[in-house]
């Protein structure tokens, strides 16, 4: 786990893990609004640095100072504003978890040590150091999903391109 300040002393954490056997269960517990404590769990293998996540935990923290949350939670916020659509359903079915899902990144918003230790007693894995999402991002599903070009990788980076996306996203 780690913990990164976003905005005005708020801080988001965050924990990357493999090996998951509970996604159905995860998120039919996120979407029944019975998960305690709240936390965002994002699809891992569309995620090569935690630095799109920040640009998104941003956003949806102004987001939420404006009042103006586009979901009903800070959490589902934070992994609709990881996409790069203007899309709710899409975004959230994309970037968050599914059924299926073994890869994930779990992050809540100014978590205290108890509610970080319960989310990881909330998921069946191994977790695993945050400089993996590099080496385990599918870079084939990112640039179709984030309609990335090679010729854009040429100059600039997988993160770099998405973090461009989530900013501009509503400008667009």
């Amino acid at each position: 786990m780690k913990v990164f300040e976003i905005n005005n002393g708020s801080t988001l954490s965050v924990a990357l893990f493999t090996d998951v056997t509970n996604s159905k269960e995860l998120l039919d517990s996120m979407q029944a609004g019975k998960l305690e404590p709240e936390v965002a769990f994002l699809n891992a293998s569309l995620i090569p640095d935690v630095f799109p996540v920040l640009a998104a935990a941003h956003k949806t923290l102004v987001a939420k100072s404006r009042e103006s949350l586009t979901t009903y939670t800070l959490h589902s916020e934070l992994v609709f504003n990881c996409s790069g659509s203007k899309h709710i359903t899409e975004s959230l079915k994309r970037c968050g978890i599914s059924d299926s899902t073994t890869y994930i990144l779990a992050a809540r918003f100014n978590a205290s040590s108890d509610e970080m230790k319960a989310i990881e007693k909330l998921i069946n894995g191994k977790e695993i150091n945050l400089e993996e999402l590099q080496q385990r991002a599918n870079l084939a599903q990112i640039q179709k999903h984030y309609k990335i070009s090679g010729v854009e990788l040429g100059i600039s980076s997988v993160a770099d391109a998405i973090t461009c996306r989530i900013a501009a996203r509503d400008a667009l």
